[in-house]
């Protein structure tokens, strides 16, 4: 018995150093930019959704409007609005992205949370004119802030809590 635990405990320990080992020669994961350069918005998709130069399409992060584009849904209540508010802000002007944690979601599209190039947080600013609300199913940096904005936006009757 004395025998088969110094060989379990030697097993351990020296899984334990292979695997310190192998750790210690794996390259560190590359450092991602929190902030990207200024790029160039092509296109709204839809009120949180923008694509910029290069097809590449931007999430906005912590923010959700009414769907407009889902084939299974039909268009919701304000969408229409709410895309035509995030066209104004953005469609053909240069805008900053910054990164949060996870740089994709489930349909390939980049994570970000968006700057115009006047210094407007457009994720913040859809949320404060009640054009959308706080995304909470996932943490994020600004979530507080978001959470905050959309009561100001119900408080005071805006977009899609107006009349």
């Amino acid at each position: 018995m004395r025998h088969r635990r110094k060989l379990v405990s030697g097993l351990v320990a020296l899984v334990a150093l292979a695997a310190a080992t192998y750790l210690k020669r794996q390259p560190p994961p590359p450092e991602r930019p929190r902030a990207s350069a200024q790029r160039l918005c092509v296109r709204v998709i839809d009120g949180d959704t923008i694509e910029l130069d290069g097809g590449e399409r931007v999430r906005l992060i912590g923010v959700d409007t009414p769907e407009t584009v889902d084939p299974r849904r039909p268009v919701q209540y304000f969408g229409k609005e709410a895309s035509a508010f995030t066209r104004r802000m953005a469609q053909g002007k240069q805008v900053r992205l910054e990164f949060g944690d996870e740089s994709r979601d489930r349909y390939g599209r980049t994570l970000a949370y968006v700057y115009l190039a006047d210094g407007t947080f457009l994720n913040a600013e859809i949320i404060r004119q009640g054009y959308g609300h706080a995304y909470t199913r996932f943490p994020f940096r600004y979530q507080e802030e978001f959470l905050a904005l959309e009561r100001q936006a119900r408080a005071q009757g805006r977009g899609l809590w107006g009349r």
